[in-house]
C-alpha cells in the first residue's frame, strides 16, 4: 500500500510539475526536474511489480531485480548528465555497467531456475 501510495504520489507530482517545463526562465531545471521523477516513478513501478511477483509467487525473480537495477543506473546516469559532472571515462563505465547489467538480464532470460 505504500509503494502504491508512493507512486500515485510521485505521479501526481510529476504532472503537477510539467507546467514549468513551458516556462522560459526554468527550461532546463524543469527538464531535469521531470526526467528525474519520470525514471523514479519508472523504479516505483518496478518495485511494485517485484513485490506483486513475491506475493503471487513466493520468491523474488531475479530478472525484476536487474531490472530494477538497470532503471536505477540509468535514472543516476541521466542525472550526471543534466548536471554536467561526467567526464569520458565515467561515461565509458556507467555504460560498461549498464551493459553488464544488460547482459545478465539477457543470461536470466536464457537460462530460466527450475523450481
Amino acid at each position: 500500500m505504500i509503494l502504491l501510495f508512493s507512486l500515485f504520489v510521485g505521479l501526481g507530482r510529476t504532472i503537477m510539475e510539467l507546467g514549468f517545463v513551458f516556462t522560459e526562465e526554468t527550461v532546463r531545471l524543469s527538464i531535469k526536474e521531470l526526467v528525474t521523477n519520470v525514471l523514479s516513478i519508472v523504479i516505483l513501478l518496478e518495485l511494485v511489480r517485484a513485490f506483486v511477483d513475491y506475493f503471487e509467487h513466493e520468491r523474488v525473480r531475479i530478472e525484476i531485480l536487474i531490472e530494477i537495477a538497470i532503471a536505477f543506473m540509468i535514472r543516476e546516469l541521466m542525472i550526471y548528465i543534466f548536471a554536467g559532472n561526467l567526464k569520458g571515462t565515467d561515461v565509458v563505465f556507467w555504460t560498461l555497467g549498464i551493459a553488464l547489467l544488460v547482459g545478465a538480464r539477457t543470461l536470466t532470460v536464457i537460462y530460466k531456475p527450475t523450481k
